[in-house]
């Protein structure tokens, strides 16, 4: 009736393991598609828009040359003409002398004097300061055109100099159209843009919304089955990706069909599991049930041979280990009798309970089988009673005992307490024995589960005191846990407390 449930020494702590850092929470594909798509088509739009400014640009600076070609020569003819009035070119003259357009700059360079003009946009001709004319002749460069910053005042101008025999003659006409025609043109296409981008956003959402519906079915369907239990009794799995959205013609389909034809194949084998779980435990209780008279009457057949006088020795020793072992036998088939039944939902009979003093027996019991442990008895005065199978909850309490009894050595201090808490009666059994093994903790209430690993009897019980216990809770709609470490090992029951009705064993 007792597990082997733990070795005699625990294997050592396994060392603190840093926790991993918190990965950065990845977008969905929705979300990806939208991003990729409006970051494609943006950077299309500022292609076309740098490509069309700098085409416009190279077309206007092409026709602002013309001009200044144009104006050049005219200023030159108005100097021919003027030369011969004038001690030297006045760019004054010059611009006030018939109809010259907004903006034109003139500046020449002689020997002894510099000075310039320009029109300003209400038609005034109007002096350059010397800042100005520096800069213009910094501009002397040769080249046949060239741009000259002057000032927040005049801005950026196109210039070229033309060489007289007296004289250096610069004339310029203004940028400032180019520029806000380029202004402009990037303006319309960014507003243009970011409108369009927009619209692109919320196409592409809905559209993309719309074709991954059949994916977020998929995902729903799979995560509907993922959080039904599985693990046993009788299941069967109806949820299906809906046919409208599982149409082969598509690859979403596709994955929607195939979905579906694997939730078939695995409720058909749950379904086999269930029928195969369900003839296992018919075997296993007529099995026992039939082999419980056949063993009755080994040991009774044992005990009346043993009552002979005229038996030697040796016949003597032989049929007491056969009354020892068909004993034995007898145990761990009402065993799997109880487990079988336990499994159908049967063998509970529903009584009022009173823990505390179901406690006091198994104490006193555990004194008289383990005489060098200390058992300790730690319940409240008053008694706390559930609703249960008052044989059964013995056997909790019988087996946790037994179990910390057999694998602990002696002197071991054994703490037994029953507490209610909220709605729950929790029953707790501590020992301070060497621990249970790490990697038998995960099978620790399976049946035939054993620390250790020989199948010698003088090594420990058959197996199955914990997976009773288990199904014994469970049966009662309780839970079972164990913390375990070297001096420390507790295992905690949780009962409910009231008078709930019989209990369906699901499965």
């Amino acid at each position: 009736m007792t597990d082997a449930a733990r070795p005699e020494a625990s294997a050592p702590p396994a060392p603190h393991e840093a926790p991993s850092a918190p990965r950065a929470r990845r977008w969905t594909l929705q979300r990806r598609l939208i991003v990729t798509v409006a970051g494609l088509v943006s950077l299309l739009f500022v292609l076309v828009a740098l490509t069309s400014a700098a085409t416009l640009g190279r077309v206007l600076e092409q026709r602002l040359d013309t001009q200044l070609w144009a104006a050049t020569q005219r200023v030159n003819a108005q100097l021919a003409g003027l030369g011969s009035a004038l001690r030297g070119p006045d760019p004054v003259a010059i611009l006030s002398s018939g109809a010259q357009p907004s903006g034109l700059l003139i500046g020449v360079y002689t020997t002894g004097a510099t000075q310039g003009a320009w029109i300003s946009a209400d038609g005034v001709v109007r002096a350059l300061d010397s800042t100005q004319l520096n800069s213009l002749a910094e501009s002397l460069s040769g080249a046949p055109a060239d741009t000259v910053d002057l000032g927040r005042a005049l801005g950026s101008y196109r210039v070229t100099a033309t060489s007289t025999p007296s004289s250096i003659v610069i004339v310029g006409l203004p940028r400032s159209e180019v520029q806000q025609t380029i202004a402009e043109l990037l303006l319309t296409i960014g507003l243009v843009t970011a409108g369009g981008l927009l619209l692109l956003a919320a196409a592409t959402a809905l559209v993309v919304r719309l074709g991954l519906r059949p994916l977020r079915s998929v995902a729903e369907t799979a995560a509907r089955v993922s959080r039904q239990p599985l693990s046993s009794g009788a299941v069967s799995i109806t949820e299906r990706v809906p046919a409208a959205e599982a149409d082969p013609r598509t690859e979403i389909g596709q994955v929607g069909a195939a979905l579906n034809t694997l939730l078939d194949h695995v409720d058909t084998a749950l379904e086999e599991r269930h029928r195969g779980e369900e003839r296992m435990r018919r075997f296993i209780a007529d099995a026992s049930h039939e082999l419980r008279t056949p063993l009755s009457s080994i040991r009774g057949y044992a005990e009346l041979t043993l009552r002979d006088p005229q038996l030697g020795e040796p016949a003597t020793t032989s049929l007491e280990r056969i009354q020892a072992q068909s004993l034995r036998m007898t145990t761990l088939v009402q065993d799997l009798l109880l487990l079988a039944r336990l499994d159908e939902g049967q063998e509970l009979v529903y009584d009022a309970v009173d823990l505390t003093r179901l406690a006091v027996e198994a104490v006193g019991d555990a004194h008289a089988a383990y005489r060098e442990h200390r058992f300790v008895l730690d319940v409240p005065g008053e008694p706390v009673t559930i609703a249960g199978d008052p044989a059964r909850l013995a056997q909790v309490f019988a087996n946790l005992l037994a179990n910390a009894g057999a694998h602990t050595p002696a002197g071991t201090e054994v703490t037994v307490s029953v507490r209610p808490d909220g709605d729950a009666a929790v029953l707790r059994v501590h020992d301070g024995g060497p621990g249970i093994d790490p990697a038998l903790r995960p099978e620790l209430f399976a049946r035939f589960a054993r620390g250790e690993r020989s199948r010698s009897r003088g090594t420990g019980g058959s197996g199955l005191g914990l997976s009773i216990v288990r199904a014994i809770v469970e049966a009662h709609r309780g839970t079972i846990t164990v913390r375990s470490e070297p001096g420390d090992t507790v295992f905690e029951v949780r009962l409910p407390l009231g008078t709930p009705a019989s209990p369906d064993k699901a499965g």
